[in-house]
């Protein structure tokens, strides 16, 4: 069934056309955060943050997580509509037309691409229509309504864009009611006060197009303290004197043409300025090939859209476009520039500053003021001989004046203050390979971030330069190619012009070269310096303090996609307060991403990069990734101890000089660190066992088997428990050579491989066996109970459950005394022997309750519930799972959570509650989907044969 949503006014969900209940406003609230967003996972925090801002409840997470479990429900009857678990949160798998926002911004893209007027009025009426009022009306946090701000500018400018596109074409009367109603709305803006008097002039009401602009300028008098601006008083003037220029023009459209009925100025009409003296054009060409960047695009029209149109805030309007070497930042600025010159007609200015030119020194400030005062007319012998002087000079000829002035690749912002202008009239826009956070924080600079660019759009930078036939004939090598980029603009481009240079060459021969190479960094070596990739990271780096070129040079080391700040602290053995303002150094200039607080990334050609620069020390770098383990190893034991306090600890060789393991305090606190963590420690793990580090490999294994089997990472799980075998094996520790079995054995009997499951079990127990490890013996026999209980044996896993019992109570061990007894229970009840089953979980309950064992406890009251709801005490039974799902769900474990509910809706279906029923495996459901786990089959069905009511 087709599914609709609409969040341009208040949110509305349809499917099949029928309104859909998405609940309350704050379960509202996370749908409408990851509609913004489709196909993109949205980290968890984040979520959490855009839901409640800074008034954050305590279990939150498990909140969410319900919330999203009722949004599932509420959308099951759609299709391709899913909301899935991602790393590092939450993703929407919807298509982006279903939703009226990115339809709004695609039909507004559209317009903004086309050279047809007709076709362009046609798809911003259509853009305009979605809306039915303010977005996402009703609901407001924090981040929507910073976010329903943007969609609004937004909406305004798509439709001051109409306006002129349809003045442009004599459509003044249809236009009138819109342009006047949209003037009371937004009194200050002076574009759409333009439009009015225009709109009011042509339809021959001449007194009320003045009086428009009699009010703008009062308002501005009285608010501001300032005049309407040089356009605005010159339009006043046209209609003042009935200038011919005025006219309407006839040109056809479609829905026909309107007379004149007066007259006024067309697109692009003279500014005063224009009349009075130099108008530079100093611009270099346009990029030639360009793809994408729209969303960054309608942000600068958004930052640079207040040019002239003063606030009282920072005297001039600067737009600063930051990001690493070779992303494309000049580009998307000459993109953006040529495109809006129109909205600056007295010109624009282009200095060049080569702050990170590797074949030249900075430009000085002083020689760029020169530089304009020449393109604005000023004679040589007329110049000021101080550069105070000179600049002083430079801001009067801009005073009042709509101008745009890009300065390109400063090193600082001491260079570009200086050279801003000094009214509001004129703007700037500003590109670093460094954020220049001082000009934001002294001059309000507005920050534009500019990272790769997504795989969508790289693809359309390849189509555009390859060309789209050769491209769609070779998709593998295609994808080989935009995978190797990165995203990256300089190696796509350089890519590219490869392949057009050589249009006999076979795209897969390139992708074999780029994959085939010594280093990736040799065969992106363009013609000239400015488009060899090795060569631009190296200026970047040498502007860097020495420390800070240190710690850039370890981060590329470090196993995963990125790194926290505590473990590049043990990385290059500093203390995180010492570490701190050099990651901000890095961040600053664009050479690693703060992607979330505390975490830090590199582009995968930078990470070559910084690898490339380690190879010059290969003793250094061996000890800083020694380090590196040792702080995961150290770390993750101490969190799978809090996750498990009842597993016995392992023992660990100290940590290396300069290792500072990350503090954990609480469970939540050991959960949160392993879902951050939890892609580098595989990669940790993966380094460790091909590098000779066998014991950290399979100590690291053993950390994070509790965490992948409550979180039902179970692939994964397999994956390291695999690692610590083959560690174990090379080491010849026949001890931790057992362990790994059973952790083995543990992943592969979640998966469904019982077969492989036993196998590793009764390697284990012959190790254990040799040893004379009764202990160890107990575990492998309680687990091969388990894996017979998975099979549905109970019978052949009672005496596994009873032999490990014996030798539990023979090692002294009470803790594990209560699981086996629980097992042994659950036995009896599977076997239909329900008050014993009853008789011992409840001496397990007890154990477990004496030494504080809650995971014990959870399960314990799962077996009770079952064995009373086969003796039809269905309201006992209930009150035992009640009491399993909120230690399950204090302890993270979804897994188990599942399970339970699971029960719990068997349990309501006997005792004819066919809506609790349902609310319960919906919800199991839920959390199975999440996990793959293989038994959402089983609790699909159950839904599809339980009665509505």
């Amino acid at each position: 069934m087709a599914v609709e949503f609409r969040v341009l006014g208040d949110l509305d969900v349809r499917i099949d056309g029928r309104a859909v209940g998405i609940g309350h406003a704050r379960q509202q609230c996370v749908l409408a955060a990851l509609l913004v967003e489709p196909h993109r996972a949205v980290a968890t925090g984040q979520l959490i943050s855009r839901v409640w801002g800074d008034e954050v409840p305590d279990g939150a997470a498990v909140t969410l997580r319900g919330y999203l479990s009722r949004l599932r429900q509420a959308l099951a009857g759609a299709e391709d509509v899913r909301i899935v678990r991602r790393h590092p949160g939450y993703l929407l798998a919807v298509d982006p037309d279903r939703v009226d926002l990115h339809r709004f911004r695609e039909l507004t893209e559209k317009a903004r691409r086309t050279d047809d007027d007709a076709t362009a009025i046609s798809c911003l009426e259509q853009a305009l229509g979605l809306w039915r009022g303010e977005a996402f009306d009703g609901l407001a946090t924090p981040w929507l309504v910073a976010y329903r701000q943007t969609l609004d500018r937004q909406r305004l400018a798509a439709a001051l864009d109409r306006n002129d596109l349809a003045l442009r074409h004599g459509q003044h009367g249809r236009l009138l009611p819109d342009v006047l109603a949209l003037s009371s709305r937004y009194p200050w803006d002076e574009r759409l006060a333009a439009q009015a008097m225009l709109a009011l002039y042509r339809c021959g009401r001449q007194a009320d197009a003045l009086e428009q602009f009699h009010q703008m300028r009062r308002r501005l008098a009285a608010e501001v303290g300032t005049d309407p601006s040089p356009p605005l008083a010159l339009l006043y003037q046209q209609i003042l004197t009935a200038d011919p220029v005025l006219a309407a023009p006839d040109i056809p459209v479609a829905g026909g043409t309107e007379p004149a009925a007066a007259t006024g100025p067309p697109p692009g009409r003279p500014s005063a300025a224009q009349h009075a003296g130099t108008v530079p054009r100093q611009l270099p060409a346009s990029p030639g090939v360009f793809a994408g960047r729209t969303a960054q695009l309608a942000r600068l029209d958004e930052q640079l859209g207040d040019a002239a149109h003063p606030d009282g805030g920072s005297p001039v309007v600067i737009s600063s476009i930051g990001g690493g070497g070779g992303v494309g930042k000049t580009w998307l600025a000459l993109r953006w520039a040529h495109a809006n010159a129109d909205r600056f007609p007295d010109g624009q200015l282009y200095a060049n500053l080569r702050g990170f030119d590797p074949t030249a020194h900075p430009v000085e400030w002083p020689a760029v003021v020169r530089g304009f005062l020449e393109a604005l007319g000023v004679e040589p012998a007329r110049v000021p001989a101080e550069p105070e002087a000179q600049a002083s000079l430079y801001r009067t000829l801009v005073a009042g004046r709509r101008m745009l002035v890009v300065l390109d690749d400063a090193r600082d912002a001491a260079t570009v203050i200086p050279l801003l202008p000094g009214t509001p009239t004129s703007a700037v826009l500003v590109t670093s390979r460094r954020q220049l956070a001082s000009l934001v924080t002294t001059h309000g600079a507005r920050p534009l971030p500019l990272d790769v660019l997504p795989d969508g759009e790289a693809h359309e930078l390849i189509v555009r330069q390859v060309g789209a036939a050769r491209v769609a004939g070779q998709p593998d090598a295609v994808a080989d190619i935009l995978r190797f980029c990165g995203g990256l603009p300089l190696a796509l481009g350089i890519v590219a012009a490869r392949a057009t240079l050589r249009p006999d060459l076979a795209l897969s021969s390139i992708a074999a070269e780029l994959t085939t190479g010594a280093s990736p960094l040799d065969v992106l070596d363009g013609d000239e310096v400015t488009t060899n990739l090795r060569v631009v990271l190296s200026s970047s780096v040498r502007a860097l303090t020495p420390a800070a070129a240190e710690v850039f040079t370890l981060l590329g080391l470090a196993p995963g996609p990125d790194i926290s700040r505590a473990a590049a602290a043990s990385l290059t053995a500093r203390t995180p307060d010492e570490l701190g303002p050099l990651l901000r150094e890095l961040a600053d200039a664009h050479l690693v991403q703060e992607h979330l607080a505390g975490r830090y990334r590199m582009h995968d050609l930078v990470r070559v990069f910084a690898v490339e620069r380690a190879a010059g020390d290969p003793a250094g770098a061996r000890s800083a990734l020694c380090r590196l383990v040792d702080h995961h190893l150290h770390t993750a034991h101490a969190a799978a101890l809090l996750l498990s306090p009842q597993r016995d600890p392992l023992t660990l060789t100290p940590a290396s000089s300069g290792v500072t393991a990350e503090p954990l305090g609480d469970l939540e606190a050991a959960l949160a660190w392993f879902t951050r963590e939890h892609q580098v420690l595989l990669a940790t793990i993966e380094y460790a066992g091909d590098n000779g580090l066998d014991a950290p490999a399979g100590q690291l294994s053993w950390t994070l088997a509790t965490y992948f089997d409550r979180q039902g990472h179970w692939h994964d799980w397999a994956t390291v428990a695999r690692r610590a075998v083959e560690s174990t094996r090379r080491l010849d520790d026949r001890s931790a050579q057992a362990q790994a079995h059973r952790l083995l054995a543990g992943a592969c009997s979640n998966l469904g491989r019982y077969e492989e499951a036993q196998s590793n079990l009764l390697a284990a127990r012959d190790l254990f066996a040799a040893l004379g490890d009764d202990e160890g013996r107990a575990h492998t026999h309680f687990d091969l109970s388990m894996l017979h209980d998975r099979q549905r044996r109970p019978r052949q896993a009672l005496p596994h459950a009873r032999q490990s019992l014996a030798l539990y109570e023979r090692v002294g061990s009470p803790l594990k005394q209560a699981v086996a007894l629980n097992a042994i229970g659950w036995y009896h009840s599977q076997m239909g022997e329900h008050q014993e089953a009853i008789t011992y979980c409840r001496r397990a309950l007890a154990l477990s309750q004496q030494v504080g064992s809650a995971y014990g406890q959870a399960n314990t009251w799962d077996s009770i519930g079952f064995a009373h709801h086969h003796l039809g005490e269905y309201e006992q039974a209930v009150g035992c799972y009640q009491q399993a799902l909120t230690l399950f769900a204090e302890m993270g474990d979804r897994h188990a959570e599942g399970i339970v509910l699971d029960h719990l809706g068997d349990t309501w279906a006997a005792a004819g509650r066919p809506a609790a029923a349902r609310d319960a495996w919906q919800r199991s459901l839920a959390l199975f989907e999440e996990l793959g786990h293989a038994d959402s089959d089983s609790v699909r069905h159950k839904l599809t044969a339980c009665p509505d009511r």
